[in-house]
């Protein structure tokens, strides 16, 4: 199930922010002058803007980076993503977001967090018709309604329907028992869960696709745990890794050297 949407021209939030940072420090960016800036920041919400200035670079070689890392921003930064965004559009003009990689059919059922899920549960849901596969979907959301209140995760309340407020991290972790059961009959390895604020660390044996995301199996001598996967560690299946969880995501740094490169 996929989403096709003209691509945006527009500086985004992100764009807009480092801008503003440099603007107010002699217009110069990093991880650190971010999280001075603004103290509530995250490392890992900064590190977004990090990856969008050096996306911006390799493509146009318009952002200078200083050998430590500091970025150098020019007053006209946001004009420079603008034509950055129209060069983008030039070549492809259409976005695809792929929602889902479960047939619409598999999820009226389904033991896990699905995309219809989060559709009925979403402040602004897809905007659907009432023909075609947007009847189709219309038809099975009203089916999963149905299954969800047998499984006492939703019910009915005069003329609507009200959802557990932790349907989603409910049915999520149904999937995720279910996968790490059969994972660990099949690695020999015992399963061990992952819980915010503690470290992971160990052998980033493969992905594996689950209806809420892709997961990342790292594997130790004796157990494995499944952590929340990120694109970047693609080229790093086979190597030590260690992160910390954060909440639901998770900050990486490739090796164990604690001087190791950070993925947040």
């Amino acid at each position: 199930i996929v989403r096709a949407t003209p691509r945006s021209t527009e500086p985004r939030q992100v764009d807009r922010t480092v801008a503003e940072i440099a603007a107010a420090h002699g217009g110069r960016y990093d991880a650190d002058i971010h999280l001075k800036h603004e103290p509530s920041a995250t490392e890992s919400f900064a590190q977004t803007h990090v990856r969008r200035l050096e996306a911006i670079r390799r493509a146009t070689g318009g952002i200078e980076r200083e050998p430590n890392g500091t970025w150098l921003v020019a007053p006209d930064h946001l004009d420079r993503v603008a034509e950055y965004e129209r060069q983008r559009a030039r070549a492809e003009p259409v976005v695809v977001d792929r929602l889902s990689s479960m047939p619409l059919e598999h999820q009226v059922s389904f033991e896990g967090a699905t995309w219809l899920d989060r559709e009925l549960v979403a402040d602004g849901p897809e905007r659907l018709r009432n023909s075609g596969f947007g009847h189709e979907v219309r038809e099975a959301q009203a089916s999963r309604r149905q299954w969800l209140i047998a499984q006492g995760l939703a019910r009915e309340e005069q003329d609507r329907i009200v959802y557990r407020a932790n349907m989603l991290s409910i049915l999520r972790q149904r999937e995720l028992n279910r996968v790490a059961g059969q994972l660990s009959e099949e690695l020999r390895l015992l399963y061990a869960e992952a819980r915010s604020g503690e470290r992971v660390e160990g052998t980033l044996g493969r992905s594996v696709e689950l209806a809420s995301g892709k997961y990342a199996v790292i594997e130790k001598s004796r157990e494995f745990t499944l952590v929340p996967w990120r694109p970047v560690l693609e080229r790093h299946i086979g190597k030590e890794v260690c992160g910390i969880m954060r909440g639901e995501g998770i900050s990486w740094a490739i090796g164990r050297q604690r001087s190791g490169p950070s993925v947040s």
